[in-house]
C-alpha cells in the first residue's frame, strides 16, 4: 500500500512516517506540507492512501478532499487535532478520521478500511489521451496531464513526463471528459484537480495557478466566474 502524508507540522509528518514503518505492507511514497504540494504529489506518485491534516496553509484538507472528488485513489484518512470536522470529513468520502496524537492501532485500523475499499475498486485511470511521439503511437493517462493548449490543427498536451501532440480538438476533449477538464480560455483546458488558485496581475489579467508546475496560463474574462465558483466549491 502506497501512502502519502500531508501535514504542515514537520513533527507530525515524522511521527506518522514512524508509525507507518510499523505497519506491514506499507510504503511511504511522499511527505508534503500543504494542500497544493499534496495535489502535485497525488498526480505524480499515485498513492493508494492520503493521510491528510485539515488545518494547512493555502488549500486546506477539506478543500483538497473536495478537489480529489469521488476518485477511488487515494483513499483519504484525515489526521487532525480537531473533532468538529468529522461529519464533514465523512460526507467528503473519507475512509476514517483519526485524532492526534494518532495511535498505532487506530492507524492500522484505518489502513485496513482503506484496503477493503481499494479491493472493491480496481485501479483505473480516469482516461487516456492518444497521440504520436517520434512516429510511434503513445497514450498518456489523464491523471498525468497538466494542460492542453490548442495551436492550429493540433493540441499540445503538457504532462508530467513531457509533451505530446494529439489531433482531438479541445471541444472534443471537453465533451469527452466534462468532469475532469475545465476551460481557462478558448485555447486552453486544464484538469480540475490541477487548479489550485487564481492570480490577478497589476494590469488586470488573471492567471491560473496549477499544482505540480510553474506554468500559469491566462484565464479569459468569460471563463473567470466559472473558475472562481469551482474554487469556492473546493
Amino acid at each position: 500500500m502506497r501512502v502519502l502524508i500531508a501535514d504542515d507540522e514537520p513533527l507530525a509528518r515524522m511521527r506518522l512516517a514512524a508509525l507507518l514503518g510499523e505497519c506491514e505492507g506499507v510504503q511511504v511514497v511522499g511527505s508534503v506540507a500543504d494542500g497544493e504540494a499534496a495535489l502535485a504529489a497525488v498526480a505524480e506518485l499515485a498513492p493508494d492512501v492520503l493521510l491528510l491534516d485539515i488545518n494547512m496553509p493555502g488549500l486546506d484538507g477539506t478543500a483538497l478532499a473536495r478537489r480529489l472528488g469521488a476518485r477511488a485513489r487515494p483513499q483519504v484518512v484525515f489526521c487532525t487535532a480537531y473533532e468538529n470536522h468529522a461529519i464533514e470529513a465523512f460526507e467528503l468520502g473519507a475512509v476514517d478520521y483519526l485524532l492526534k496524537p494518532v495511535r498505532l492501532e487506530r492507524l492500522r485500523e484505518a489502513l485496513q478500511r482503506a484496503a477493503r475499499r481499494l479491493e472493491a475498486t480496481p485501479r483505473e485511470p480516469s482516461g487516456y489521451l492518444h497521440g504520436r511521439l517520434r512516429g510511434e503511437q503513445v497514450r498518456i493517462a489523464l491523471d498525468e496531464v497538466i494542460s492542453l493548449q490548442a495551436d492550429e490543427k493540433y493540441v499540445t498536451v503538457q504532462h508530467t513526463g513531457g509533451e505530446l501532440l494529439i489531433e482531438e480538438s479541445l471541444r472534443q476533449l471537453e465533451d469527452t471528459y466534462p468532469q475532469q477538464l475545465v476551460r481557462l480560455h478558448r485555447n486552453c483546458l486544464v484538469p480540475h484537480a490541477r487548479l489550485v488558485g487564481l492570480k490577478t496581475l497589476a494590469d488586470g489579467r488573471t492567471l491560473a495557478r496549477l499544482a505540480g508546475t510553474e506554468l500559469q496560463p491566462e484565464v479569459s474574462r468569460r471563463n473567470l466566474p466559472a473558475l472562481r465558483k469551482l474554487l469556492r466549491m473546493g
